[in-house]
């Protein structure tokens, strides 16, 4: 026993004769835990220092400290875990992949590394993976309303709504006060197209927490889905106001001001998501249909080809979609007619994309691919075919001597502006 003192006092440069004065004036049980624990569980104190640094958001600390503690116990489980959850705070998705991890194989039933290992493979997009980890995580505690709300999250990822429904419900069970799950439960709502129900759970998150600003972020969204443009406005106004660095929320408050027909507020709103998260494609493709809409064609082509280059799925057609309308109005006709094909392969029944590489072949006389062109626009969207998908039809109908075709499609239109 005096062997260990003596190593402990040296590490926390005290003399003997100090300890003894310590001691005697009641500090024995203390000092006497320190050295059981230096000793038993030697990096304790640097594990201690990086949860008080994980608390104060030291993240670059939290890993300095956990990185000694796992140094002196290679074998230190929460010392990985914690690790892992500054990493991921660090956006560093890798490391703390790897932290949890080796966590798990240390302690295989160790829910939370499986927990924290699902909000990474959830970062990386790997969905699967983030699954299993989480349900893992639930069966090993099904108590652990983290883990359903975590699965709740990649069930949206994955536009698995019921199931994302499912999970943040229980969640909610678990903790009545679980604001993120009340706010992503409405997301479920609002991707299934329950507007009611999905207002209830924003403004539910709303009264938990006055200052949550994705809460009012996403009402306005619903509110701009049920046409409902001054409400909307009104609640990404109190989400830029909570957080004047929300790219998204000026991105959305553009789109309601678009409805409006307030450009110039839609532009400065696209503008600032842009400056603030220039990686945000939607900014880019909005603020190319107000150039559009204004006939500032040339910068609307600008926009519409940053969109394209930066989506990566099927969100591709839209931009493709508003640069076959620049470049139709430029005068590109055949720049139009080779983005059609890019844009027919993503969306092979895009109904305005046939539409205006009709009006394209119109222009080149190739009349027969135009007329062809019109009747895939009107058969791909019947039930909201527009008047110029007639009228463009009739005069095409027209030039080639159909006359009683053309007739017909000059009275379709005319009933349909009625």
């Amino acid at each position: 026993m005096l062997k260990i003192l003596n190593s402990y006092l040296k590490r926390i440069n005290i003399t003997f004769v100090d300890a003894l004065v310590f001691i005697i004036f009641g500090g024995i049980g203390w000092q006497l835990s320190l050295i059981a624990l230096s000793t038993i569980w030697p990096g304790w104190e640097d594990a201690a220092k990086g949860d008080k640094a994980l608390q104060n958001k030291d993240f670059n600390a939290a890993v300095i400290y956990y990185t000694k503690a796992i140094e002196l116990d290679p074998k230190y489980v929460k010392a990985y875990n914690n690790r892992g959850t500054a990493y991921a705070y660090l956006k560093n998705y890798p490391e703390a992949l790897a932290d949890y991890t080796k966590a798990i194989e240390l302690h295989p039933k160790y829910v939370f590394g499986y927990y924290g290992r699902g909000n990474e493979y959830r970062n990386l997009m790997k969905y699967p993976e983030a699954l299993a980890n989480y349900t893992k995580a639930i069966e090993l505690d099904p108590k652990y309303v983290f883990a359903y709300y975590g699965r709740g999250l990649t069930y949206n990822n994955l536009k698995k709504y019921p199931e994302a429904l499912a999970d943040c419900t229980k969640a909610i069970e678990l903790d009545p006060k679980y604001v993120d799950a009340y706010n992503n439960r409405g997301n479920a709502y609002n991707n299934l197209k329950k507007y009611p129900e999905a207002l209830t759970n924003y403004t539910k998150a709303i009264e938990l927490d006055p200052k949550y600003a994705f809460a009012y972020n996403n009402r306005g969204s619903v509110y701009d889905d049920l046409k409902k443009y001054k409400e909307a406005l009104a609640d990404y106004n109190k989400a830029i106001e909570l957080d004047p660095n929300y790219a998204i929320a000026y991105c959305n408050r553009g789109i309601a001001y678009g409805y409006l027909k307030k450009y110039e507020e839609a532009l400065a709103d696209y503008t600032k998501a842009i400056e603030l998260d220039p990686k945000l494609t939607a900014a880019y493709n909005n603020r190319g249909f107000v150039f559009f809409d204004q006939k500032k064609y040339s910068d609307a082509e600008e926009d519409f080809t940053t969109a394209i280059k930066m989506y990566k799925t099927d969100d591709a057609a839209e931009p493709y979609f508003g640069r076959i309308l620049s470049y139709f109005h430029l005068g590109k006709l055949s720049e139009a007619a080779a983005d059609f094909e890019k844009a027919k392969d993503l969306v092979p029944k895009y109904a305005d994309a046939f539409y205006y590489r009709g009006l394209v072949n119109h222009q080149f006389k190739k009349y027969q691919e135009a007329i062809s062109d019109f009747n895939s626009a009107i058969e791909f969207n019947p039930k909201n075919a527009n008047t110029k998908y007639y009228d463009a039809r009739g005069l095409t109908y027209k030039i080639i001597g159909k006359t009683k075709e053309a007739e017909a499609d000059f009275a379709k239109a005319k009933a349909l502006e009625k």
